[in-house]
């Protein structure tokens, strides 16, 4: 029983989080494309001085190593994003479909509530339902 609470708390998350998330993924995607533009390691009296030990004072290795560290956010983000997109058909009530496409869309309950003529009580007992549902597959992956 607290396995699928747990379950449910982490699809109930990710569903709050897929619009941002998608966002993000798309511009350090964009920003990722120009790699390393304009970077040069230092020569001249500089590149003989001596170095802290334990780091390098290559601007280009070091922009290496942040870029990495961003690709890993990217593709944390892609892990639990998958998460929902591999249950979206699981989904099967248009109104609950229709509740589901908006909070993927960012928008918040009570603007889906005017935008369907509901109460938002109402969106969030749908809300509860789709959760319910997208839980009910097993092998939720690990995504912390």
């Amino acid at each position: 029983m607290k396995e699928a609470a747990s379950k449910q708390k982490e699809i109930e998350n990710i569903l709050k989080d897929y619009h941002w998330m998608m966002n993000s993924i798309k511009v350090l995607r964009d920003s990722m494309d120009d790699a390393g533009e304009g970077l040069t390691a230092q020569y001249g009296e500089e590149a003989g001085m001596p170095k802290p030990q334990g780091t390098t004072s290559d601007p280009v290795y070091r922009e290496i190593v942040r870029r990495e560290k961003r690709w890993k956010v990217i593709y944390k983000y892609r892990d639990k994003i998958s998460i929902i997109q591999d249950r979206i058909h699981l989904v099967r009530d248009s109104r609950e479909q229709e509740v589901l496409h908006w909070i993927l869309e960012g928008k918040g309950y009570s603007w889906i509530a005017r935008h369907m003529g509901l109460s938002e009580r109402h969106i969030r007992r749908l809300k509860d339902s789709i959760v319910a549902q997208m839980s009910e597959m097993p092998n939720l992956p690990k995504t912390s």
